[in-house]
């Protein structure tokens, strides 16, 4: 087995176990098979391998009965996505009975669902899109687990983050969010072409899926976590720990910037190693 460079707690450090994977998800099986390297794999730019992938994954090791996403829609890497809630946890001494915030959910209630199974936390979480929350609550409709746990809320003001979704009286311990990373559909189209190209496939575009809200917003990454940090501070009394990912560390001298303007009392970037990919996440509190 081959050892992988996520967080220590994440269990997805080691290489898939694809007899047992396929054992509890059976459409897996049609996407597996044996490399030029003798290794048992899947092809990794297949969108539906990678949705049969995450099936298998959650119920084998997060107790999850169902879970799919629309068509055209961003299917996560889980174990990348399990790091995030690991390297929140470690935010906190007891990481027990917490409550947090995803912003920008998306249909596949990913981060909601491995905080939950992972640390038991509870979870409010937001979209701007009604057809996302209509799969989180077809997800969490068949899995009564996570219903009594995670409440998606519509954000239906669609330049505020936390507002109309926090409300005077609410606590949380922290917030998280990935953020739509690119200033336009031509730039989002770009960065699926250049994927495409290092993995080798040719014409197929829609590959790794993604909706118009998941991929792109006006300036992109940088003035959405900017208008992220303006609003934070509203919600000072309300939110222990902000934390966003930044994709582009070219991002990060403006951010650190403006957090340093708002005198927030701790700032943290946190680092995170997923196999060959750098990325990180960035943490404030008043």
């Amino acid at each position: 087995m081959k050892t992988k460079t996520f967080h220590k707690n994440n269990i997805h450090n080691q290489d898939y176990d694809f007899e047992l994977l396929c054992s509890n998800e059976i459409s897996l099986s049609e996407y597996v098979f044996v490399n030029q390297y003798n290794n048992t794999t899947i092809d990794f730019s297949n969108h539906l391998a990678l949705i049969a992938l995450n099936k298998a994954l959650l119920k084998t090791y997060y107790d999850v009965k169902y879970w799919d996403i629309p068509k055209n829609y961003l299917c996560p890497a889980i174990p990348g996505r399990a790091d995030y809630i690991h390297y929140i946890a470690d935010l906190f001494e007891n990481k027990e009975n917490l409550k947090g915030l995803d912003i920008g959910v998306g249909a596949n209630c990913i981060y909601p669902i491995l905080g939950n199974s992972i640390y038991n936390w509870k979870f409010v979480c937001s979209d701007i899109s009604e057809e996302s929350l209509d799969n989180v609550n077809k997800i969490l409709n068949n899995n009564p687990n996570l219903k009594e746990n995670i409440t998606p809320i519509l954000q239906t003001k669609k330049h505020e983050i936390f507002n109309n979704i926090i409300s005077s009286n609410d606590k949380f311990d922290f917030t998280m969010c990935n953020p739509p990373f690119h200033s336009s559909q031509k730039e989002a189209l770009k960065g699926t072409l250049r994927k495409n190209k290092n993995l080798n496939i040719k014409d197929d575009s829609s590959n790794f899926g993604g909706m118009s809200n998941e991929l792109w917003c006006k300036n992109g990454e940088a003035a959405f976590i900017k208008k992220m940090i303006k609003q934070s501070i509203l919600y000072k009394n309300n939110v222990k720990w902000f934390t966003t990912l930044v994709s582009k560390k070219e991002n990060l001298k403006d951010i650190q910037k403006q957090l340093t303007k708002l005198n927030v009392k701790e700032l943290k970037i946190v680092d995170m190693t997923q196999g060959n990919k750098q990325t990180r996440f960035v943490a404030w509190t008043f």
